[in-house]
């Protein structure tokens, strides 16, 4: 991306972040909901649709701001990299709990390498991430695509935060995604099925409705189950026979006496191909370490693989080694024929 470019996504930024500013001024509002609302004013003709607790000074200089942001001027990746900016700002003004933060790009970018590698660009895809949240992770990985060359993807997205889920859906129509939302907790029955590949950054922690989930083959005996267990049983659920799920989980996922009920429930309907550590340098601590876990779904036309791809990413700093790294997967996957069939 040019200098010229990048100077004026940080201008279109700030003057969102002037919008949001007199929004808070006048209301109680948090930052993403004053966020929401400037949002909501800008994808409908630029206008102050919520007018009755702002002062009509703040309306007028934000319909005279509004007339200076101009969206349309980016492609996708580039509007998203202006909500990005947004968000950022966000996680500095409130106190965002780990699990509602957004997926990081560089995390984003691996994810999209590797469902590049095992899809072709001609394939219709269509993709669930199952704890969307703000949807920067599933924007992430469907604009490189397209980039690329992919032509017929199509996206669903899960969480149960309204803001966040807001949040995404706004980005989506600013980006002109091909995108469907849905308001509602993961673990209840989703609103798709056979989808080809899921791409989901996991919550980690405990699902507090044990009645709930008595029916899942991951649900613990005693006390409350691990979320990211149940959700990666009801993403292979929701995958077709040989597609693809790949998870960002916490490292050491397979480590816990709890594990084992979700190693035979993978093993029961789908293959473990892959499990690969993220660079350290990405994470604050040892205990926030992830690492990338890929699945496929059982079906006549896909096998274990002979050899399962296990290895740690070189950090991002050492560009040879890293180069290297990614090398190394393109030629696992040659070899050993792993891909989504037509």
């Amino acid at each position: 991306m040019n200098e010229l470019k990048l100077e004026e996504i940080k201008a279109t930024y700030e003057l969102l972040e002037q919008g949001i500013q007199l929004i808070l001024a006048d209301t109680d509002l948090s930052y993403l909901d004053a966020f929401v609302r400037l949002a909501d004013d800008l994808l409908s003709d630029g206008e102050v649709y919520q007018a009755d607790d702002l002062t009509a000074e703040t309306v007028e200089q934000l319909t005279e701001l509004y007339q200076k942001i101009d969206l349309r001027q980016f492609a996708k990746e580039e509007v998203r990299q202006v909500v990005q900016l947004v968000l950022l700002k966000s996680y500095r003004q409130e106190k965002i709990q780990a699990n509602h933060q957004m997926t990081p790009d560089s995390i984003g970018v691996l994810l999209e390498y590797l469902v590049e590698k095992i899809t072709q660009p001609d394939q219709k895809l269509e993709f669930l991430d199952i704890t969307v949240g703000t949807g920067n992770l599933l924007a992430t990985v469907m604009n490189r695509l397209e980039a690329n060359g992919w032509k017929s993807l199509h996206g669903v997205g899960v969480d149960n935060d309204d803001t966040l889920l807001a949040i995404a859906s706004l980005a989506a129509q600013f980006e002109d995604q091909n995108l469907d939302l849905y308001h509602q907790d993961a673990i209840d029955d989703l609103p798709v099925a056979n989808v080809d590949v899921v791409v989901s950054d996991l919550p980690v922690g405990y699902y507090p409705l044990d009645e709930r989930v008595q029916d899942f083959a991951t649900h613990a005996k005693e006390g409350h189950s691990y979320v990211h267990h149940l959700l990666i049983e009801q993403a292979l659920n929701a995958l077709r026979p040989g597609g693809f799920g790949l998870f960002v989980i916490p490292r050491g996922l397979f480590e816990s006496a709890e594990a084992q009920s979700l190693i035979k429930q993978i093993q029961a309907v789908g293959y473990l191909q892959g499990l690969l550590n993220l660079p350290e340098e990405l994470f604050a601590s040892k205990q926030s370490q992830k690492s990338i876990l890929l699945l496929q779904k059982k079906d006549s036309n896909a096998q274990q693989v002979q050899q399962v791809l296990l290895g740690d990413f070189p950090s991002f700093k050492d560009q040879a080694e890293f180069g290297g790294f990614l090398t190394q997967i393109e030629q696992w996957i040659a070899a050993e024929k792993l891909g989504l069939k037509k």
